[in-house]
């Protein structure tokens, strides 16, 4: 019997475990550590509540106490903190708390943190088994969506229309995030967006998905299912399965919270404000009432704009979005009441253009650049001054990102 099936059948037989587990999202994780001290106590899970049928016993902390300075428990140190969040919890979600000083114990970092390389990732995304894990790696190295969010992640919770945004937002509430809204969690929300390749991934996700189903996914379904009939939403717990698989495989060590760090680092060298930082992670922003309004999500998109580069890695290139060919299909637009002579030009630069598959990064610190002699002037105007421009002698430089075009005498 594999140990998920252990412990499910071990749950079913007490109410008090089934009330703890309905209210906690890493269920199995957390069966696991409470079995373990059962076991170490030789306690049923309704003798450990016993303890407390008299608030003012400290027996259930003392046994939790001794429990921490036992040596001989056969557990790590990490195995021993885990437990004791555990039966702390239990007692919790029973309505009988413990001291918060019972238990305590010190968790060292030994190992450094792992900062996931850009090959690394893209390794990891290569040999990806299914249009589903690859849409994983990309989307959590991209969101930093957690993963016990992840498992909640519903469609509806990416905006309207995403498929036809360049950089997609995904608005999370705080009941699918840590301290999932209670206390002060309260209205905590992260913000987040897609990478052109991640949106692409998820994409080619979507429409795999709906074929195999042999439906369109709804707003109420789950983000990420399992490939397999019947479909079935993919729980915590096997999503470190996906993932601990797929390191095993490629010899790349890497976990789904590394994905979190990995984009926390780009923010930091893009020198995003701390604050705008926490609300893409998904953490309590200070000193702000209301910062999840519709201009400031688009004044955040546009500063995640910055750390694109830094995010993509399946392809060693920068990924050329459609919104790029959507740019120079405005300046062929354009380009339509100028002379046979004009439009030759112009057509023989948007083909240079769409071969070169390159765009210059925006930098748009003056309206104007002149080389001091009134000759090579450039300047960055919008699609509503286009049109205008080019009947003026202006010539198109490159097409922006945001949008906007840089066009020179």
């Amino acid at each position: 019997m594999e140990r998920k099936e252990q412990m499910e059948k071990w749950a079913a037989k007490y109410t008090e475990v089934k009330l703890w587990l309905g209210k906690i999202q890493a269920k199995e994780g957390a069966t696991f550590d409470l079995w373990r001290f059962c076991g170490w106590s030789g306690k049923q899970p309704p003798e450990l509540l016993a303890l407390k049928d008299d608030p003012a016993s400290k027996d259930a902390e003392r046994l939790l106490d001794t429990f921490v300075a036992d040596e001989k428990t056969g557990f790590p140190n990490s195995a021993k903190y885990r437990i004791t969040i555990a039966v702390k919890s239990f007692f919790k979600h029973n309505y009988k708390d413990l001291a918060r000083a019972c238990g305590a114990i010190s968790l060292e970092k030994v190992k450094p943190y792992n900062k996931p390389r850009k090959e690394d990732l893209r390794k990891l995304w290569s040999w990806a088994l299914n249009l589903r894990d690859k849409a994983l790696i990309t989307f959590v190295n991209s969101t930093a969506i957690a993963k016990e969010t992840l498992a909640n992640l519903k469609w509806k919770h990416l905006e309207e229309s995403w498929e036809d945004k360049e950089l997609p937002c995904i608005n999370i509430p705080s009941e699918l995030l840590k301290g999932h809204g209670r206390g002060k969690y309260k209205g905590v929300r992260q913000v987040t967006f897609l990478t052109p390749e991640a949106k692409r991934d998820l994409i080619n996700y979507k429409e795999w998905m709906e074929q195999k189903i042999g439906r369109k996914l709804t707003e109420e379904d789950n983000v990420w299912l399992e490939t397999c009939y019947p479909y079935e939403a993919t729980k915590y717990a096997n999503l470190g399965t996906i993932i601990l698989k797929l390191t095993k495989r490629t010899h790349v060590k890497f976990s789904w919270h590394d994905g979190r760090r990995y984009v926390n680092t780009a923010m930091e060298e893009i020198r995003m404000p701390p604050n705008w930082a926490r609300k893409i992670r998904g953490r309590k922003v200070r000193g702000e009432e209301a910062p999840y309004s519709l201009p400031a999500i688009n004044q955040l998109r546009e500063k995640f704009r910055e750390a694109v580069p830094l995010l993509e890695f399946t392809s060693e290139k920068p990924t050329i979005t459609k919104q790029i060919d959507e740019r120079l299909k405005i300046i062929e637009t354009a380009m339509a009441d100028l002379t046979p002579e004009e439009k030759e030009t112009f057509k023989k630069r948007i083909t240079k253009m769409r071969k070169a598959k390159h765009v210059k990064p925006e930098k748009e610190r003056q309206k104007t650049e002149t080389n001091g002699t009134g000759l090579g002037t450039q300047k960055i105007v919008d699609e509503a001054e286009l049109a205008e421009s080019l009947k003026q002698g202006w010539r198109v430089v490159a097409a922006l990102p945001s949008g906007n075009v840089v066009i020179e005498r």
